[in-house]
Order: C-alpha cells, then sequence, then structure tokens
C-alpha cells in the first residue's frame, strides 16, 4: 500500500536516484559505523546505507512506517519523536559491551518544520556524536554557516559555530521530493570541534539570545545593561550590531561574564 506523505510529520520523501547517490558518498559510510538516521521514511537513503554499513538505528515517529522498517532485519527501530531521544544513552546503548560508548554519526532528512529544536536537542548530546549529515531547508543551512556581516547571520550561526565546523556539501531542489517541498533544499555536514572553547552554555545562550533580540539597533543597546547586570567592565566594543561580532568574540564574552 502506497503511504501517503503526512503534513503533520512534515513529510517530503526523497525519490531522486542521483540525489541518494551523492548524498550516501559525502557521508561515506563505513561498516561498523554507529549510524543513527532520524526520520527514514521510505527507506530510500535507509538502503543504500544499510547496505554498506551492515546495521542501522533509524528513528521514526510515523508509527505505519515503524512498521514497515521493522520488517528489515538489519535495522533497529526506534519509534519515537527524535526530540525525546536521549542520544547519549544511545550511543552507550549500541555497544553496552565497551568501557567507552562509539560516537555515533546522525544522518537525516529532518522535518524542517522542527529543524532547529532538533539542532540544539543534538547539541545537548555533542560529546557522544562524531558527526552529523542532515537534509535541512537550504536557507536554514545558509544560516547555520554564515560569517559575520551578512544578512544570514544570526543567533542560530553563533549558537552552532561554536561547537561545530560546518559546510554545506549539496544542494537538492524540490523535485527531488515526493511531494516537493515549497522550498530549497540542501545537506549539511557538522562535525564537533575537536577541542572546543570552554564555556558555561546558559551564559552563552542567554548572550546570544540577548544580543541578537533587536538586531538593527547596536549592542548598547541591548546587550549593555545585560552586561552591566554582571557586573562586566572589560573591553568589548557595544557600538556595533550584533550580526557584526565574530564567533570568537561572543566565546569570550562569555567567558569574561559571572
Amino acid at each position: 500500500m502506497k503511504h501517503i506523505a503526512r503534513k503533520r510529520f512534515g513529510q517530503h520523501f526523497l525519490t531522486d536516484a542521483a540525489v541518494i547517490d551523492a548524498i550516501v558518498e559525502a557521508i561515506a559510510p563505513q561498516p561498523g559505523d554507529a549510524m543513527v538516521e532520524v526520520g527514514p521514511g521510505l527507506a530510500a537513503l535507509t538502503q543504500p546505507l544499510v547496505e554498506r554499513l551492515g546495521r542501522l538505528t533509524v528513528i521514526e515517529l510515523d508509527r505505519d512506517l515503524a512498521v514497515r522498517l521493522r520488517a528489515h532485519a538489519q535495522l533497529d527501530v526506534v519509534e519515537s519523536d527524535v526530540l525525546k531521544v536521549d542520544f547519549t544513552a544511545l550511543a552507550r546503548g549500541m555497544h553496552p559491551d565497551s568501557l567507552e560508548a562509539k560516537k555515533l554519526r546522525v544522518v537525516g532528512n529532518l522535518p524542517y518544520n522542527i529543524s532547529t529544536p532538533i539542532l540544539f536537542h543534538l547539541l545537548d548530546h555533542v560529546d557522544v556524536v562524531q558527526d552529523q549529515h542532515f537534509m535541512l531547508q537550504k536557507e536554514v543551512i545558509d544560516r547555520m554557516v554564515a560569517g559575520p556581516s551578512t544578512s544570514e547571520y544570526g543567533r542560530l550561526s553563533v549558537m552552532l559555530q561554536w561547537r561545530y565546523a560546518m559546510d554545506n556539501v549539496l544542494f537538492v531542489p524540490p523535485e527531488s521530493f515526493d511531494p516537493p517541498p515549497r522550498v530549497d533544499s540542501a545537506i549539511v555536514r557538522m562535525v564537533p570541534l575537536a577541542q572546543p572553547p570552554a564555556i558555561d552554555f546558559k551564559t552563552y545562550h542567554d548572550l546570544v539570545q540577548t544580543a541578537f533580540s533587536q538586531r538593527r539597533k547596536i549592542l548598547r543597546n541591548t546587550l549593555g545593561r545585560w552586561l552591566d547586570e554582571r557586573g562586566y567592565n572589560g573591553d568589548f566594543d557595544l557600538q556595533r550590531r550584533a550580526e557584526e561580532v565574530p564567533v570568537h568574540e561572543f566565546v569570550a564574552l562569555a567567558q569574561a561574564t559571572k
């Protein structure tokens, strides 16, 4: 029976064989990799991945699709909302006899309506992740990889770039899907930094959120009071807009703030 894409799950199924091959090549799966696929759908990407891996864990919310996926002997199916999945526990569970969890390689065609919450959820588990390859709305990836003083540079850029090296590796047009989305898509590669800067994440999160709360205003009018309340008296140029400040300066400011 043909599966009808469900709007509430943000389902758009990848059907273009050439694009699928290009994605698999970009991911470069190796036998024995501890790989997790988010939102496998109709298994367009799942099948070529598991052929190369030997075994694959998939996370699928749609009950009907989960039933289909369980018919594949080489798939371990986690039927759940990805935002409720404990990836740290998942990494440990995939190698219960090992003293140290094997790092996960996470891939998937993320539902575009909740892609940002998923990225932040995975940030909580970044210590057990080797790399991530995701299909996302191209506009979101443009923001993720943007540099300062560009219109795309914003909170998402700063919140992710302190922890990941990221690249836009492949453009995917709407006609590659059934049904076609109304937006262009792309594949992003996210590799956790081997030696990330040590920061208090809540301080960093609050700082960045405050800085970009009114991005057209200079930081003295947005971040100035926030810094004053914390007794900051360092040398940070507040006569700029948030979009002009590079990631390393936001990191340094968070490290210097109580």
